[in-house]
């Protein structure tokens, strides 16, 4: 399998691409591609999560997927429908001053490439859909737990053209699963062509028009908990990749109380490929952060890593989860080292700049440059300004100053006269 994210997956400065594309391909050929999409909207993280996990925790092998899980990045770190307006109403026609305009251009690009065969758009809708009024939450204007079409079939042939018939067939599936009874999915619908002027605007209703067979997956927001969207969203993915013929392997197994552990997780980040973090039990603010004072380069390995500059520091999200504030030490850069030599509980170890170790009982970093100098963020030797060469122990080091909330987890940071060379994290189990 050959997996490819582009570079606005990995690495997100602060005038990166607005959203990230993964490739998850095959050499299997004449084989049509999935196009998988979530985060239209900022408020339904039911779509973006699970465009996360189908990101991190799937190996295609056979046929084709394509992934954007963060389409309307900014909106999601606000938790908000769409800061600049309704996303997906934008793309029958769009002014070039607005400021989607780039976000719709691009995506209209990916969703009429020839690659393509099938469009999922994921969202999370309000109430659960039923034919007939039974009162505010289960009624026929709700969009929960619906496989939403724009028509009965494409005007023209398609392996995959007759919507209703695979969305029934979707539909049907996902209700020998559920977890709860009223859960149960059903297919909406639009006849947006004639009944629905607002639909004719969205994505979907785009990719009909250019032949191309596209469903909206919506999971209700009335579901009690995050991992129960996310988990419908995965069935109801995974139905489609089988009616594809797309093979795949997954690193978990598909139920809620996994889905939920899988979203607990959120993966590093290294700055400016010296600078490393890891996201889990990060402090809520950490002081000092040797950045650039023009641009910086983040690279997140989850797929919903994203940063935000305000003001006088830097917030770090994964989806729509303020993860941390990092308040900048602004600092010249040097690439005066690539690699550190340590002395782990005794045992010798060579590590890569912005990389981690763990230790158990104390740990010395060997230096013999005597123009690179250590600083270990929270240790103090009186009279000493290289803090290299000298035995560690936990209980030497401040633990104001570790960047976890167990503080358990320290900064080694290494200089050259007053420029940052790189660093490296210890972490005591």
């Amino acid at each position: 399998m050959r997996l490819l994210a582009f570079a606005f997956l990995v690495s997100l400065g602060l005038h990166a691409s607005p959203f990230s594309l993964i490739k998850k391909e095959t050499r299997t050929p004449n084989t049509q591609t999935l196009l998988v999409i979530g985060g239209i909207h900022g408020n339904e993280p039911g779509s973006y999560f699970a465009g996360a996990i189908l990101s991190e925790h799937y190996r295609i092998t056979k046929g084709n997927l394509w992934i954007i899980p963060d389409l309307n990045r900014q909106s999601i770190q606000e938790n908000n429908r769409g800061i600049n307006g309704d996303l997906n109403r934008k793309f029958a026609d769009i002014s070039p001053d607005d400021p989607d305009y780039e976000i719709v251009r691009e995506v209209q690009k990916i969703i009429v490439s020839p690659e393509v065969g099938l469009i999922l758009n994921l969202h999370d809708g309000h109430g659960f859909y039923r034919k007939k009024y039974l009162n505010t939450i289960f009624n026929p204007n709700a969009w929960g737990q619906t496989c939403v079409i724009d028509q009965q079939s494409l005007d023209h042939d398609h392996p995959f053209g007759h919507l209703d018939h695979i969305a029934t067939q979707v539909s049907r599936t996902l209700n020998g699963g559920l977890i709860e009874d009223h859960h149960f999915f059903d297919v909406r619908n639009t006849n947006t062509r004639f009944d629905d002027e607002a639909m004719r605007h969205s994505l979907t209703y785009y990719a009909v028009t250019n032949h191309k067979p596209a469903f909206a997956i919506e999971t209700s927001k009335h579901l009690p908990t995050l991992h129960h969207k996310v988990f419908y969203q995965l069935r109801a993915i995974e139905c489609y990749m089988e009616l594809m013929g797309i093979e795949f392997e997954r690193s978990f197994s598909l139920e809620p109380e996994a889905i939920r552990n899988l979203l607990e997780l959120r993966g590093n980040l290294t700055i400016n490929n010296n600078f490393y973090l890891k996201m889990e039990n990060l402090r809520n603010s950490l002081s000092f952060i040797p950045l650039k004072s023009g641009r910086n380069d983040f690279k997140f390995s989850h797929p919903l890593g994203s940063v935000r500059k305000n003001k006088s520091h830097y917030d770090l999200f994964i989806g729509n989860r303020k993860i941390a504030s990092l308040l900048p030490n602004y600092a010249a850069n040097d690439d005066c080292i690539n690699e550190v030599s340590v002395q782990a509980d005794g045992q010798q170890k060579t590590l890569s700049v912005a990389t981690d170790f763990f230790v158990t009982d104390d740990f010395k970093v060997v230096n013999h440059n005597p123009g690179i100098r250590l600083n270990v963020i929270g240790f103090t030797a009186r009279g000493v300004r290289d803090e290299s060469n000298l035995r560690i122990r936990r209980e030497d080091l401040d633990t104001n100053y570790s960047v976890d909330t167990s503080k358990k987890s320290y900064r080694l940071e290494f200089y050259r006269e007053n420029r940052f060379c790189g660093m490296v994290l210890v972490h005591f189990k």
